[in-house]
């Protein structure tokens, strides 16, 4: 099973159940994953984002023994983006990169966006991009103001090749009925099942949607890791689409 949306270090409001990286490999590995996709809580609010990548990268070398592949973060309203976004290629030869518009506050029709899209594509990279960090009903009160970042603006930025490789972390919440079609029927978008809710909720989405863009994302530690499983279970699922969702999807994204 790939776990796409784990994340490292510490969340900077209040301590998680297994923010240490030895307790949330543990955790991960004991209900079934065997790899996760991580990305660095530090890189919400540091401006220093070459050490952040530097940090995660020891981390997961440290940790699993490549269980943990690392996302490194870019931030495009930093002058040296291009160069950071080069190492994670390059030297750190990271499979992808992950975004937070929101906390970086910028938008997806800003040119700065369009040019990391548009580097990274070139580079093979997967762009993660994290729509929100936490529901806002728990957000810290300096941070309601905070917004969910729009993805409409991602669907003009497809008709050029190569085509990007997008997955849109956390999105389930905001983002349903016929714009959630609209996005993922622009081959090239995925998204992750950490924030799709309620009874039966992926025999529903998959009802509307389909299953080929589902990708298993925990979203851990921030939520329970055992939640994201248990929305396999409570779900009437074939097991083809079982199979797709925990890892068969994310495979065939990951291929160059």
């Amino acid at each position: 099973m790939i776990d796409v949306n784990v994340s490292l270090s510490r969340w900077p409001f209040r301590r998680l159940p297994d923010d240490e990286p030895e307790a949330l490999v543990r955790r991960l590995r004991g209900l079934g994953v065997t790899e996760a996709w991580a990305g660095s809580l530090d890189a919400l609010l540091h401006r220093d984002l070459g050490s952040v990548n530097a940090r995660l990268v020891e981390t997961c070398r440290t940790h699993g023994g490549g269980f943990l592949r690392p996302f490194g973060a870019v931030n495009p309203l930093l002058p040296d983006w291009r160069e950071e976004l080069r190492r994670c290629h390059e030297v750190y030869r990271m499979p992808g990169i992950r975004l937070h518009p929101n906390y970086h506050e910028y938008a997806l029709d800003a040119p700065p966006f369009v040019d990391v899209l548009a580097e990274a594509t070139r580079r093979g990279l997967i762009v993660q991009i994290a729509l929100k960090m936490e529901d806002p009903r728990t957000l810290h009160p300096l941070l309601k103001h905070l917004p969910t970042t729009d993805p409409a603006p991602l669907l003009g930025l497809f008709g050029r090749t190569p085509r990007p490789r997008v997955v849109l972390l956390n999105a389930l919440l905001d983002l349903r009925g016929e714009a959630l079609k609209r996005t993922l029927a622009t081959e090239g978008i995925s998204v992750d099942i950490a924030m799709a809710e309620g009874v039966a909720g992926l025999e529903r989405l998959i009802a509307q949607v389909g299953h080929e863009w589902l990708l298993f994302g925990s979203h851990a530690p921030l939520f329970y890791a055992q939640a994201a499983h248990l929305k396999l279970k409570e779900s009437s699922l074939t097991p083809e689409q079982v199979e797709a969702i925990r890892q068969g999807n994310a495979r065939r994204l990951a291929l160059p």
